[in-house]
């Protein structure tokens, strides 16, 4: 079973309106209503892989309900904690000649709402996985990600890890079997710009000495590169074509390495298929489904 943790979960609402004018009202060609979220991502891709799973995290009022609604329709098994007060927050995405992005903040979490939370990752057991990925809300503590960890420590979990900066760094301690960065969070990291194979394996062997198991690291139109436990380094390159839209393929590609390690316990597999799933996502216009994913991995990725 894995387990993913999205801490601000959204509703995005998309309006395409056709000459956006400020000056008269605007009327909508056509309106989507999408669930967002890092964690609730990789549980979506997981689930149309086949792979147990459960989405965990904070949620609050009607758009709260709608979300959760949304994802039990698309059969992933949820258990959020329900905030006494505020929104799940609703974001507002406008495309026209030019793309609008309006992001709400999000309810407030309180200390009590957080060891709910907690009391919920008590039933996480050795084997298991849990997912952490994204940046926290202003109400959050910022090491959060470091309690988490801290708290389950010693219990044969494996974390896998989607963060930047002090997030990311601040949990290298405790072990992680998967970080993912990508080559510019990489490079910020060590204030460097990451340019070639041996810059990844250099810099990745510098997180592994801090603590990390396995470093995935997505670079954009160059693929992704894999320097596993035992110091080897693997790269990968990209299926060609027109992306469509790069929202969710790094999620996507953490749910295929973790769900190709648990059916193979292979890292090579689970490269092609984090990849797989990657790459599928980016040629479809939300997350990728499991035909699309198939077709991915047995077309350019086998």
């Amino acid at each position: 079973m894995i387990y993913t943790v999205t801490f601000n979960p959204a509703l995005d609402y998309v309006m395409n309106v056709p000459n956006l004018n400020s000056k008269d009202i605007n009327r909508t060609e056509s309106e989507q209503l999408y669930y967002g979220g890092k964690g609730i991502n990789v549980s979506v891709i997981l689930s149309r892989l086949g792979v147990k799973n459960k989405a965990l995290g904070f949620l609050a009022g009607f758009s709260g309900k709608q979300l959760d609604s949304m994802l039990k329709s698309d059969n992933i098994d949820t258990d959020f904690v329900y905030l006494g007060r505020g929104y799940t927050r609703i974001n507002v995405k406008i495309k026209s000649e030019q793309s609008i992005d309006i992001n709400a903040q999000g309810p407030n979490i309180s200390t009590e709402d957080i060891e709910k939370l907690m009391e919920k990752l008590e039933q996480i057991k050795e084997g298991d996985g849990l997912v952490l990925a994204g940046s926290i809300p202003k109400t959050l503590p910022n090491d959060i990600y470091e309690k988490i960890l801290k708290r389950l420590d010693g219990r044969g979990i494996n974390f896998a890890v989607d963060a930047t900066g002090d997030l990311l760094l601040n949990v290298l301690k405790y072990k992680p079997f998967l970080i993912k960065p990508n080559h510019h969070e990489l490079g910020d990291i060590f204030a460097v710009e990451i340019k070639t194979d041996e810059d990844i394996a250099y810099y990745g062997k510098k997180l592994q000495a801090m603590g990390a198991k396995n470093v995935l690291v997505s670079r954009g139109k160059d693929g992704a590169a894999l320097l596993d436990e035992s110091g080897e380094l693997r790269t990968i390159g990209n299926a060609p074509g027109k992306i469509t839209s790069a929202v969710g393929c790094g999620d996507s590609m953490v749910a295929g390495f973790l769900a190709g390690w648990e059916q193979k316990k292979d890292y090579a597999y689970a490269l092609r298929l984090g990849s797989a799933c990657g790459n599928a996502t980016a040629f479809s216009e939300t997350l990728a489904n499991k035909q699309e994913i198939e077709n991915m991995l047995s077309n350019y990725f086998s």
